[in-house]
């Protein structure tokens, strides 16, 4: 009955999490959460107790985190049968990630007091996090150290990115969590000071990390707020067009106008001439047009997701970080038809490879395209020669849920790892400008037909972020993980009594 209790609250405990993340926005949430798990797979008498409690935990996470593939899934993909199923596996499957974290903490700290087992448990959940940012493609949603975008914490993403809060937040909790075990012990000191110290170091380094570049430039960002239902219909792609031309010329006059993530409801090379007259009326009236579309490349290369930059001579950016069974499906052939309801109508689109800044309106964008923005290490690949980051997204696929917020708090953290001003041009919503120390400057509402126009200033600079990618904060986590994990084994009587 006592196990079953501390699974429940586990669960609870896992629901609280995404609490912490956009819209909700309850900074403490994560915190309170990890503080109860790890105190409670402290607690655990063996092995299979904190599998357990990890994967109750988990499920509670991913449930409450990532319910929003169900959307997708089931008004756009096979229905809603495909999308429980589906959404379960992938529900189950996440679980596992947090899971690991803590039978890996445990692993290291068992045989050591409460203050360095709590620390090992900060560590594997740091460690873990970094690790799935590139295991089997990489997945980052949820990722701990977004919940601070709006805390004091948030100044340390410039140095050490999204991992440098996430780690400031586990340590904090494993100082919490062992005052839950032991109020009257001072035993948690180890964890806490050293997430003090992460918070106050992040604050007295706080500063501009970049400067201006330039002149401002005004800027039009064209959210269409097409149906999905719509936007591959071949009978609405006149009007698809029509309707984007039409908002574009009401923005001529801003240096530049941005459309969203395939915009272009066809093959880039048949909308060319359309594309180019739209350019060349653009120009006459100082603007450039940046806008996204499905582009064939010669010679078989396939078809790419892509950002086109429209005019003479024009530029692609070619999505490098693709989604697997979005916009490709691994394993197809071998499959069969049985996964023909997944992907894009197009087919399979091919990856692209390089990173190079697009130049437009006179100054170096660096381009992402939708998840792409999830993963800073990748962005910082076009800096620091990009004075602007762009992202263009389509998220109409996750209708009224919190997914095109987590992606918008996610977007956030790279123009702050990054010291850059960063647009979010999106076909139904979450649209914005955000400005390069990460905070919303404008934005538009969900599943609207609108514009968003401002201007913003391009920066250039480099932020430590940008030299030494996420590898400082693995560093650490796998060094100071594996320290502990070897002086218990070892029975150092120096730990033993901390």
């Amino acid at each position: 009955m006592r196990l079953f209790a501390c699974l429940l609250l586990a669960f609870a405990a896992g629901l609280v999490m995404p609490l912490g993340f956009a819209p909700h926005s309850f900074a403490w949430a994560p915190l309170l959460g990890l503080a109860i798990i790890f105190a409670l797979s402290l607690a655990a008498h063996s092995w299979m107790q904190v599998i357990a409690l990890g994967y109750g935990f988990g499920l509670g996470y991913a449930g409450l985190g990532v319910y929003w593939i169900y959307y997708s899934i089931a008004d756009y993909g096979g229905g809603p049968l495909a999308a429980v199923l589906a959404t379960s596996v992938l529900i189950a499957l996440f679980a596992v990630i947090p899971m690991s974290a803590l039978i890996l903490g445990w692993l290291a700290g068992r045989r050591h007091g409460p203050a360095l087992a709590m620390l090992a448990f900060a560590l594997a959940w740091t460690l873990v996090e970094w690790v799935r940012s590139w295991l089997l493609t990489g997945a980052t949603w949820l990722s701990v150290g977004y919940s601070q975008i709006d805390t004091p914490l948030a100044s340390l993403a410039p140095i050490f990115g999204v991992y440098g809060p996430g780690l400031a937040v586990a340590l904090l909790a494993a100082s919490l969590g062992g005052w839950l075990l032991q109020p009257l012990s001072l035993r948690c000191w180890v964890p806490l000071a050293m997430g003090l110290v992460a918070a106050l170091g992040g604050l007295l380094l706080e500063r501009d990390w970049s400067a201006p570049s330039g002149e401002p430039i005004s800027v039009a960002l064209i959210q269409g707020n097409i149906e999905q239902a719509r936007k591959w219909d071949p009978d609405e792609r006149s009007a698809i067009l029509a309707a984007y031309f039409r908002q574009s010329r009401e923005a001529f006059g801003n240096d530049l106008i941005v459309w969203p993530e395939t915009a272009v409801p066809v093959v880039y090379q048949q909308a060319q001439n359309g594309l180019e007259r739209l350019a060349n009326d653009a120009a006459k009236a100082g603007s450039q047009v940046i806008a996204g579309a499905p582009v064939a490349e010669p010679a078989g290369a396939g078809i790419f997701n892509s950002v086109a930059v429209l005019g003479e001579p024009s530029a692609f950016y070619h999505k490098r970080h693709l989604v697997p069974f979005g916009e490709y499906v691994p394993l197809r052939d071998v499959a069969g038809g049985i996964l023909d309801f997944v992907g894009t109508p197009l087919g399979d689109f091919s990856a692209g490879s390089s990173a190079a800044p697009l130049q437009a309106a006179g100054h170096q964008i660096g381009v992402s395209i939708c998840y792409e923005i999830t993963f800073g290490a990748e962005i910082a690949d076009a800096l620091p020669v990009a004075e602007i980051l762009l992202n263009v997204s389509n998220d109409a696929w996750f209708g009224r849920s919190s997914a095109p917020w987590q992606h918008l708090e996610m977007a956030r953290m790279r123009a702050l790892e990054m010291a850059r001003p960063l647009l979010r041009a999106t076909n139904t919503g979450v649209s914005a400008i955000i400005d390069s120390r990460g905070d919303v400057i404008t934005t538009t509402a969900l599943f609207t037909t609108t514009q968003l126009q401002h201007e913003i200033v391009p920066r250039q600079g480099e932020t430590p972020y940008m030299r030494w990618r996420d590898w400082p904060i693995a560093g650490v986590s796998s060094i100071g993980w594996l320290a502990i994990l070897l002086t218990g084994r070892r029975g150092y009587r120096l730990f033993r009594d901390v």
